[in-house]
């Protein structure tokens, strides 16, 4: 083969590539060194902005709003993330079975999933009415004084947690499932002869095996929830007392609400770190533990 055909076979490979990394450059890459030279501004949204270096870092981190909203994220991802993968998991193995029946409630238990963020937090507003809906209803069926979910500060974000655990757990199931039937059947059979019970063979063929699904869904879901927006504006509103308050909703209230870009930039920083952190952190703890199995 000639230099000329090896030429044309390279640049050919990367035409394929090109419209990505067009689209991977122009709408990640070029916006998040755009953000990050923000973030060391003082900028609104109707003129240039000023160089500032790390004020907009050092008013952040002095703000206890914001200090505030960085627990509760982090709040929130420690209730919905190990559930998450823990129900979605459950549900994986109970229908990783070729039936009708099972192939039914798949589709039930995913449908929540392609519900819009507004359908849903409707639905649990609906639930958590503190006198009149469902969860007033049951309490009040067994006796209990009914809780005022969305305006109690103790349980304004755990309710948030709820909607968005049955929001999100379709995608895990099915990630689950689909990992399930990628295990061989053969490897079943032979623990079955040696002597193994269910037990047995969750823990020594079934875990192992869904090591690599359980490290992806939880990274994925980890990424996902640090973004809480949607469910806690609707729901609650970031209250009562900004105790269910997100670092999202405080980007959006300093962006657009007090047009403060340099402040919502740097906020942004801090959440893509946190999340690349807690990432990375929870890829490496699973991969040691994967490398003992």
């Amino acid at each position: 083969m000639s230099t000329a055909q090896i030429k044309r076979t390279d640049w050919s490979g990367f035409l394929f590539i090109l419209p990505y990394l067009v689209i991977f450059i122009t709408m990640i890459v070029i916006p998040l060194f755009w953000g990050i030279n923000l973030s060391f501004q003082k900028a609104d949204l109707f003129g240039p902005g000023e160089f500032v270096g790390f004020e907009n870092y050092a008013r952040l981190f002095n703000n206890k709003i914001f200090l505030q909203t960085v627990g509760n994220t982090f709040y929130f991802v420690l209730l919905t993330v190990p559930v998450l993968v823990v129900i979605g998991l459950g549900l994986a193995l109970a229908l990783n079975k070729e039936a009708p029946l099972q192939n039914v409630l798949r589709g039930i238990f995913f449908s929540s999933t392609i519900l819009s963020v507004t359908v849903v937090t409707l639905i649990w507003r609906i639930i958590f009415i503190p006198n009149d809906g469902l969860m007033a209803n049951i309490f009040t069926q067994f006796g209990w004084e009914p809780i005022a979910f969305l305006s109690d500060p103790d349980w304004s974000l755990i309710s948030v947690a709820i909607a968005t655990i049955w929001w999100c757990l379709g995608l895990p199931m099915m990630l689950f499932v689909a990992a399930l039937q990628q295990i061989p059947k053969d490897l079943y059979e032979a623990a079955s002869i040696d002597g193994a019970n269910k037990m047995q063979s969750f823990l020594f063929i079934t875990l192992p095996s869904l090591y690599k699904t359980i490290v992806l869904v939880t990274i994925i879901q980890i990424v996902m929830q640090f973004q809480l927006f949607g469910q806690a504006l609707l729901m609650t509103q970031g209250g009562p007392n900004n105790t269910s308050r997100s670092i999202v909703m405080f980007i959006y209230d300093a962006g657009f609400r007090r047009w403060d870009i340099g402040s919502a930039a740097a906020a942004s920083q801090i959440l893509f770190l946190l999340i690349l952190i807690a990432a990375m952190a929870q890829f490496i703890v699973t991969r040691k533990k994967g490398e003992q199995i």
